[in-house]
């Protein structure tokens, strides 16, 4: 599901947009080349892989996988809505669908290319401005999904594993619900009193500016002006709440969508609690590679965590190929069709 780092958010607010300039024709052919040359380098690497994992996948019943496909649709949707809800709080609006266009585009920037996250924080950026938000108020709806989604990502984590042990242990739930509170507290003071950082950000400005030998207030009347934009990006507790919502639920029918789709190739049963454990597991195993979609280890981790909850490993392995087929290849298809579409409308 798509992520965005907060730590690439300071490259794409520092974007003077009125200063963005469309690429010339001639290069669109070039980049089209170059993302089909890197597609087809990814197969040919990825291909022995593939063919092993095929070999393993039965053919799945249609109504398992007609409803695979629906919860990961969902679980897309759901992203889409997290971030409308968060710029709707800061009194941007947005027809539903483009926000839903963006999480797809945004997701296969950020899976598929070399240093997609970066990629896929700067198309938010860019497509946020066009929604109308601010560069201030853009940049924090993509540092407050990130954070939404990590956040929610350890919910269900927490969760599923309470509930694989049987036994709460009410230490770690009050420990989860006191770092969330303190988030968003945090979260709300910033965005009500972002003046309040200024201080801090004068000193560390002034550090910069020595090291390129510079006025030390050099760059502070645009620092104030985006302070003064951030003013407008107050999280009201009604869109935090939908917010975390979406965000558990985006994690949900994800794992929603492998569960049917253990059901399309199986007639055994496997808790589910096991089943969001080995999802858990793979969605954290994903983010320490630099392989495009995970692509490996994701599957590994996901097999792993099934065959460890009780599954037989061809099982497994079928119901983990399928998952991948809808989640990372029909998921990422769309999401370039919707890439390409968005890309025809130029510059903000």
């Amino acid at each position: 599901m798509p992520v965005n780092t907060p730590d690439a958010v300071s490259a794409a607010a520092a974007i003077d947009e009125p200063s963005a300039r469309s690429l010339p024709r001639w290069v669109r052919p070039l980049v089209v080349t170059a993302l089909l040359v890197l597609f087809g380098v990814e197969l040919v690497l990825g291909w022995p892989s593939l063919r092993a994992a095929f070999a393993e996948l039965r053919a799945p019943r249609p109504g398992w996988f007609a409803l695979a496909l629906v919860a990961e649709l969902a679980a897309m949707s759901c992203y889409g809505r997290m971030q409308r809800r968060l710029l709707r709080s800061a009194g941007v609006t947005a027809p539903i669908h483009k926000h839903i266009a963006l999480a797809y585009a945004a997701h296969s920037l950020s899976v598929t290319l070399p240093g997609g996250p970066a990629f896929s924080t700067h198309f938010n950026y860019q497509q946020m401005r066009r929604f109308g938000a601010t560069p201030a108020v853009a940049s924090w709806c993509i540092a407050l999904s990130g954070l939404l989604s990590a956040a929610a990502l350890a919910v269900v984590t927490t969760v599923s594993a309470f509930a694989s042990s049987g036994t709460p242990q009410w230490r770690g739930l009050v420990t989860l619900a006191l770092a969330i509170a303190l988030l968003t507290v945090g979260i709300r003071r910033i965005t009500r009193h972002p003046e309040k950082a200024e201080p801090a950000t004068r000193a560390a400005l002034a550090k910069v500016n020595r090291l390129r030998h510079r006025p030390d207030d050099e760059g502070l009347d645009r620092v104030r002006g985006f302070v003064g934009q951030l003013r407008a990006a107050r999280l009201e507790p009604g869109h935090a709440v939908a917010a975390g919502v979406y965000a558990v639920l985006n994690w949900v029918l994800d794992a929603g969508c492998l569960w049917l789709c253990f059901r399309a190739v199986s007639d055994t049963g496997i808790g589910g609690a096991q089943l969001l454990l080995a999802f858990c597991a793979g969605m954290a195993a994903g983010t320490l590679t630099i392989v495009p979609g995970g692509l490996g280890l994701i599957d590994s981790a996901l097999i792993l965590g099934l065959v460890a909850g009780g599954v037989a490993t061809s099982a497994a392995i079928a119901a983990v190929v399928l998952y991948r087929i809808i989640s990372f290849g029909f998921i990422i298809g769309a999401g370039w069709i919707a890439w390409l579409i968005m890309r025809r409308h130029g510059p903000v």
